[in-house]
């Protein structure tokens, strides 16, 4: 009895560790052995920027007006919307774009992977940038991310997203932001090496002959359309200097429950792919290390948890780790109590916080997507 606990022990932690530590140590090794340039020059092939909108009322207007000053030639620029069923007024301030060129596709709503696919659908560019509607680009973000496509061998290119400061906020933004940073460095490391496991759906571009169509509405848009390019044997690449900004995350609990319906997306969006999952070389490693292992980590956390209270009196080394974790989650719990002050934003607290969250929210997310739960609309997050 002893020996599997034991076992479940040492299996648990070395998931944890190979998840946060061995994979990105992978990465940068392979990086060393093998890395793949990209023959990019600067290119205006035409392009269409589809924005996918929800009840955007408050920012669709800047976001227009923000798509519109970007440098890039404007004959070679179309801009869609694609409105998925908005009840207020959303319709009507696209319409008051028109005399820009900017084009409104306004449908029931059916979820944002079928409005985008209804928006390439209308596209007529060569590329096709999809972008949500509370990402604001900068001037030369979508020249910076086209240069890529010079590259025969690039299918599609994802954006660097930044935050914004979130005054008024908790302290999820400064989690979220530190984690969006170690994220993104693996995403540098995957890039050189071939491909990033997925784009990030606030803004990315790809061939539009490579876009594939995908009919379960419930799976996560950009994982399910941009591992599809990789999958059809193309590079999906990572454009640190293309730059998207967004607000942080203003308060942990509309975060927490957001982050859940991710999980359930995501995890769907991976099982969609079918073989291609399982069966697609180093890229395989990259979707299930990258993600889906992630998904797994809070239980490992339980299984360490309990196997640890089991074995205590085996070795001192049994007392230190419990204590250890102990003290990780009770600085968790003061993160989460102290999360709206600014002594809840210290890295102490805030990190153990964070990362509490987030697995909470993964156990959660990937037990709804054991129960069927199945959530084909979104609702974007507050801006």
């Amino acid at each position: 009895m002893k020996i599997l606990t034991l076992l479940l022990f040492l299996v648990s932690l070395g998931t944890c560790l190979y998840v946060y530590f061995g994979y990105p140590l992978l990465l940068w090794l392979v990086s060393r052995i093998r890395s793949r340039p990209v023959r990019r020059r600067p290119i205006t092939p035409p392009v269409t920027l589809v924005i996918a909108a929800f009840n955007e009322e408050a920012i669709i207007a800047a976001k227009l007006e923000n798509s519109l000053a970007l440098d890039y030639p404007s004959e070679e620029l179309e801009i869609v919307v694609v409105s998925d069923g908005s009840t207020d007024s959303t319709d009507e301030i696209v319409r008051g774009f028109a005399h820009a060129g900017v084009h409104l596709v306004s449908r029931p709503r059916e979820g944002k992977l079928r409005a985008l696919s209804a928006g390439v659908d209308r596209a007529g560019g060569d590329i096709v940038i999809l972008t949500d509607a509370n990402s604001f680009l900068e001037p030369d973000s979508l020249a910076l991310l086209v240069e890529n496509f010079a590259d025969p061998e690039v299918g599609g290119v994802c954006g660097n997203k930044k935050y914004l400061s979130a005054d008024g906020g908790d302290s999820t933004a400064e989690g979220e932001g530190l984690y969006w940073r170690y994220d993104k460095w693996q995403k540098k490391l995957e890039s050189s090496i071939g491909s990033i496991f997925a784009a990030d759906g606030a803004f990315y571009a790809i061939r539009k002959d490579l876009f594939v169509p995908v009919d379960d509405p419930a799976q996560a848009d950009d994982i399910a359309i941009s591992a599809r390019v990789v999958l059809q044997g193309f590079r999906l690449l990572y454009e640190p200097a293309a730059v998207a900004w967004e607000e942080a995350p203003r308060e942990g609990r509309k975060e927490f429950r957001r982050k859940i319906r991710v999980v359930n997306h995501t995890v769907r969006a991976l099982l969609g792919l079918r073989g291609g999952l399982w069966t697609s070389g180093f890229y395989s490693l990259e979707l299930l290390s990258h993600k889906l292992a992630r998904y797994f980590v809070p239980f490992t956390l339980i299984a360490l948890l309990i196997t640890n209270l089991i074995l205590i009196d085996e070795h001192l080394l049994f007392v230190a780790f419990l204590v250890a974790q102990l003290h990780f989650y009770l600085l968790a719990i003061a993160g989460l109590l102290l999360r709206g002050h600014r002594l809840g934003q210290v890295r102490l607290l805030s990190v153990p916080y964070f990362f509490t969250l987030v697995n909470g929210a993964a156990l959660l997310g990937m037990l709804s997507v054991c129960k069927g739960e199945r959530r084909a609309t979104w609702k974007p997050r507050d801006s």
